[in-house]
This record gives structure tokens, sequence and C-alpha cells, in this order.
């Protein structure tokens, strides 16, 4: 028996164009909270109810922050990708374990900054 692999499709060679996007930086600090002190004194002191505005911001389910651990580094990973913001899984996780709250508001800011309101 004789196996044959075929490398090329016959047909039209199409071009293919790669465009290399560079990552930026967050558009707010971490603890740029005098940027928005609304956000910034609810998500300290109504710290679940922030985190499940923001979910829904990002298009996320308002309860997942509520019902998936981890949920918000994930939201921020994602929000991160989403917008080309430069970082890592472990600095994300690392700004969520112990800066939960100015993590939050950060992003927050981000998706208002960004996309108007909400993350598509």
């Amino acid at each position: 028996m004789t196996t044959t692999v075929v490398t090329h499709q016959p047909g039209v060679v199409q071009s293919q164009v790669v465009v290399q996007v560079t990552e930026r930086d967050w558009s707010t600090s971490l603890c740029g909270c005098f940027e928005d002190i609304g956000s910034c004194l609810c998500g300290w002191f109504c710290g679940p109810c922030f985190a499940c505005q923001v979910s829904a911001k990002a298009g996320e389910h308002c309860c997942a922050p509520c019902c998936v651990p981890a949920a918000m580094i994930a939201i921020r990973m994602k929000v991160r990708t989403r917008l080309n913001i430069q970082g890592s899984l472990c600095n994300d996780c690392i700004l969520e374990t112990f800066c939960g709250p100015c993590s939050a508001c950060q992003i927050s800011r981000e998706i208002d900054n960004s996309c108007n309101g909400h993350l598509m």
C-alpha cells in the first residue's frame, strides 16, 4: 500500500499578508483611581457588586465573579487580549490576588476609555 501526501493543492496561490501589532500599555495606571472616584469607591466598599458590573461590561455574565473561581483573572486576561494590552497571565493572577479592587477599577476604566463602556 502506498501513501501519497499532498503538500500543495492545485489552484490559485494567494499571497498572505502578515500584520504585526505591537502591544500597548493600559490607558490608566493600576492606582489611577482619582481618574474615576465613583468606580474606586464602589470597588473598595462594594467589591462583589462592582466585580459583577465589570464582568457585564466585559461581555460576560454578571454573576461570573460570584460563581466562577478566578473569574476576574479571566476577565482581566480577556480585556488585555481584546484590547491588545501587554501583560501576562502570571501578572494578571498576582494583581487580582493582591490588588483585586484596584485591578477591577483599572479594567473598568479601560473598557470605558477604549470601548465606550462595553467590550464586544
